[in-house]
């Protein structure tokens, strides 16, 4: 069945719909997580707030079951998704830039823009950031794509990288999420102790 435009079960010409409707749908839970605020964000790399982790390793495990089960069951056809391409150094880089970036303002570029909407001016600030990245990245393309495409590595993922069963795969990172949370929990309490 799944996935559901490539298939025809919805028209081709929803998907731009769906992609703003979903995208103001995820907007709203960030806004209403409290995830517009910088201090709540950049509380996972100082060791006072560890919510963010909890949301996305949760999403993590939460999509992986839902969608290979959705396979089991025949509503979705796994190997039909789309795997987006990995180019090593270019995901290297890009990764620690956007690192250093989420640590400095607070803000990923999806609640940035959730926080613009409420208008934090912080937020915005970043988001010119983003955007003049974007330009320079843009305008000087052909000096940056040998990096950017460098070490081409194809539609892979985590299981193919490893070569497990997605199941095991799976297992193996609810047992990790499960770790995470109760170690983040104890550091969490030890850390409020001293601050507060």
């Amino acid at each position: 069945m799944g996935p559901l435009i490539p298939n025809g079960v919805i028209p081709y010409e929803w998907d731009s719909v769906l992609a703003i409707l979903i995208g103001i749908a995820f907007g709203f839970v960030l806004e209403s997580s409290g995830f517009s605020s910088s201090r709540k964000l950049a509380g996972v790399f100082y060791g006072y707030d560890f919510a963010v982790l909890k949301v996305f390793f949760t999403a993590a495990v939460v999509a992986s079951i839902g969608l290979y089960y959705m396979d089991y069951l025949g509503y979705i056809r796994v190997a039909e998704l789309y795997v987006q391409p990995t180019y090593l150094w270019g995901g290297i880089v890009g990764g620690a830039i956007m690192g250093v970036g989420f640590v400095a303002a607070g803000f990923c570029p999806g609640t940035a823009l959730t926080s613009v909407a409420i208008g934090k001016i912080d937020a915005m600030v970043y988001v010119v950031g983003i955007m003049i990245g974007v330009f320079i990245f843009a305008e000087f393309y052909t000096l940056f794509q040998p990096l950017y495409e460098g070490s081409f590595l194809g539609n892979i993922t985590v299981v193919d990288s490893f070569g497990v069963n997605p199941y095991w795969f799976i297992f193996i990172l609810t047992i990790a999420a499960i770790l995470a949370f109760y170690l983040t929990d104890l550091l969490g309490k030890k850390i409020k102790k001293v601050f507060y």
